[in-house]
């Protein structure tokens, strides 16, 4: 944003941690039923980044997983969470909304962020039973998924290489998405 005339730009340096970290959580606290304007701004930089290939030529986000903690109570928790693990999912990264099955949606309830707290002290602070167990079941599945995905070297190449794709074919095969 400095070419913008802002005074400055952290994004690089908040860009270096997503492309070197399997596991993103976002986090936000609720404003009006929605997620906050710095969350919504943080999606929009990742999706800036979504033209950008790994070195399989995959999108740079295959073989990361993600989830979000949303502080708040039930008004607009899932709401948030839908959006957010929307647009992990748009950007390739799996993700979950519903908090037993594969768990990424973690409500903070009790916690309501009024002051400067930091996410993780909202989550140390809170003796919430639903929120200590679900955030412990959203860290130990995506840790687990990250580790599988870690082992079997990510997701095959195989109709998955957007080089590959580029020119219309896949090993002979037509993708109907090719618009010349």
């Amino acid at each position: 944003m400095t070419e913008h005339f802002w005074d400055r730009d952290d994004w690089l340096e908040v860009w270096e941690k997503v492309k070197s970290a399997d596991i993103l959580v976002i986090g936000t606290p609720l404003w009006l039923g929605e997620e906050s304007s710095v969350c919504r701004v943080l999606i929009e930089r990742l999706y800036g980044m979504s033209a950008l290939l790994n070195d399989k030529g995959q999108s740079i986000y295959y073989g990361k997983v993600g989830g979000s903690v949303i502080t708040g109570n039930e008004d607009g928790v899932k709401h948030a969470a839908m959006t957010i693990c929307y647009a992990l999912s748009h950007l390739a990264i799996p993700s979950r909304r519903r908090p037993i099955a594969a768990g990424s949606e973690r409500r903070v309830r009790g916690c309501h962020m009024a002051t400067k707290r930091t996410m993780e002290a909202a989550l140390v602070m809170s003796d919430n039973a639903f929120t200590q167990r679900n955030t412990t079941i959203m860290t130990w599945n995506l840790m687990h998924l990250a580790r599988m995905l870690k082992t079997v070297g990510g997701y095959d190449n195989y109709g998955n290489d957007r080089n590959a794709l580029h020119d219309g074919s896949h090993s002979g095969i037509e993708n109907p998405d090719y618009r010349g």
